[in-house]
């Protein structure tokens, strides 16, 4: 595991070596770029902070909805969240949210993880600046998802099952069905963290394997 995190840390770094005809390593201009799509609960966070404990640096896209209802002086619940998030996407585009992000991905020397990706239109947009992106989707069952946010018990988090099943309706409505089912990789999280955590070094492990080709 140790060296694994070795592996992502220096290629974090340096972005990505390719290995010339001649035997001279160069480096890529290119950064990789690892997008994370799930549903509310799934365990998009867990994924987000071991690729940062590999170095590298993360964008939360949920983060700028968050940072916008500030704006709007309006409190962070689920309902005030979910009507600016499709709010922004009415008024910008449906790839609105994706398009804020990226100023911020651009000035990241690392690699990046790009964490809460809601549609292919997002997918899209990513990859039009950053060729090397990869999406990953990690799916949990609705019982387990739910149970995860009742705990967490963020601001946004639905406080019962009604609540929960209206948020979960509200991001398949902007296309994060879609996104989840023609991601690059996919993991099922319905086990321990350390499960989880073990599963993501190891999607990690294929994507830059194949990058690295």
């Amino acid at each position: 595991m140790r060296a694994l995190v070795d592996l992502g840390f220096i290629i974090s770094n340096l972005r990505l070596c390719s290995m010339e005809d001649d035997g001279e390593i160069t480096l890529m201009k290119e950064r990789i770029v690892l997008g994370v799509a799930g549903m509310p609960g799934a365990g998009k966070g867990t994924i987000r902070e071991t690729f940062q404990k590999m170095g590298y640096a993360a964008v939360v896209m949920g983060d700028e909805i968050r940072e916008e209802a500030k704006r709007r002086k309006l409190k962070p619940t689920p309902e005030n969240l979910g009507m600016i998030m499709l709010k922004l996407r009415e008024e910008e585009g449906p790839a609105a949210v994706a398009k804020r992000c990226i100023p911020k991905m651009e000035k990241a020397k690392e690699n990046v993880v790009v964490e809460g990706i809601r549609s292919l239109h997002e997918v899209d947009e990513f990859k039009k600046h950053f060729p090397n992106f990869t999406l990953i989707a990690i799916h949990a069952s609705p019982e387990t998802r739910f149970r995860r946010l009742f705990q967490r018990k963020r601001s946004d988090d639905p406080k019962g099952w009604e609540t929960f099943m209206e948020r979960d309706l509200r991001e398949l409505s902007v296309g994060i069905g879609a996104a989840i089912a023609t991601a690059d990789k996919m993991i099922v999280n319905e086990g321990s963290k350390a499960r989880l955590k073990r599963k993501t070094r190891e999607v990690l492990k294929e994507v830059l394997g194949k990058w690295m080709k």
